[in-house]
């Protein structure tokens, strides 16, 4: 299927490593252009030079999205390379995990700066972008805010603050011609779910595959994710064949979430 993106101009957030790098890499396979930003330098160079080796133009930006007004020194970036924004994904940010009652105001706080209120802002300064191109806006948010669990309570409440916030936008992207969607992802292979994977291993002395297969039948998943399977959403998303899409919220997670 052609989707008609080549040429055209993508900003992720979070692309120096796992999904935000994965959504990158598979936009640049369609034939997109990417602004990218990270806060990790060298994997952010790293994702940069894949992107050109696919005979795409990349330009970086490391900034922390945390701190407020870095938005607009980064949608400046993008006017300057490229004089347009057809498609942005935000997906930067983790929230600490832990006993809700060991959580401080501090771990909630940086939850919220980096995963909502940088997607707020970075929503409004390059909403005039998107808006002159008739673009495409992603936010990636998670299935803990669809079911939220203990171990998660801020990573479920974030994402649930961004599946709300992207609903809202939807309204406001009828208006201006900008498509506006969510996406929940379940477990993806990044170095998270690894982690996780390592220490079991360790800990137990079991193979790979037993552990994965313990983990798989704990989710009740068809399988786990892979990078490719968000990127290639959203460049579906994004296309022509997509547009009608707009003001959803799609779970793409192997069949764990079992809610309507």
């Amino acid at each position: 299927m052609e989707l008609g993106l080549s040429g055209k101009v993508a900003l992720v957030t979070g692309a120096s490593r796992g999904i935000g790098r994965g959504i990158a890499l598979s936009l640049a396979d369609e034939g997109c252009d990417l602004a990218i930003t990270g806060r990790d330098e060298a994997a952010l160079s790293a994702t940069a030079a894949e992107i050109k080796a696919k005979g795409r133009k990349a330009v970086t930006s490391v900034l922390d999205l945390r701190q407020g007004g870095t938005e607009k020194a980064l949608v400046e970036v993008v006017r300057k390379g490229f004089g347009r924004l057809d498609i942005l994904v935000n997906n930067a940010g983790a929230t600490q995990r832990g006993d809700f009652f060991k959580l401080s105001d501090a771990d909630w706080a940086d939850g919220f700066a980096l995963k909502f209120f940088a997607h707020v802002r970075l929503t409004r300064e390059a909403w005039p972008l998107l808006k002159a191109q008739r673009g495409s806006l992603v936010t990636i948010a998670g299935i803990g805010g669809k079911e939220p669990e203990a171990p998660f309570t801020i990573g479920s409440s974030v994402n649930g603050a961004c599946v709300s916030f992207t609903k809202a936008m939807a309204d406001i992207g009828k208006a201006d011609g900008v498509q506006v969607n969510s996406i929940n992802p379940g477990r993806v292979e990044t170095e998270r779910l690894w982690r996780r994977f390592r220490e079991t291993m360790k800990a137990t002395g079991r193979a790979e595959d037993d552990v994965r297969e313990e983990f798989r039948t704990e989710f009740g998943i068809s399988r786990f994710g892979k990078v490719e399977d968000i990127g290639s959403l959203i460049a579906f998303l994004a296309s022509k064949h997509g547009r009608w899409l707009h003001g959803a919220t799609l779970d793409i997670d192997g069949g764990e979430v079992r809610s309507v």
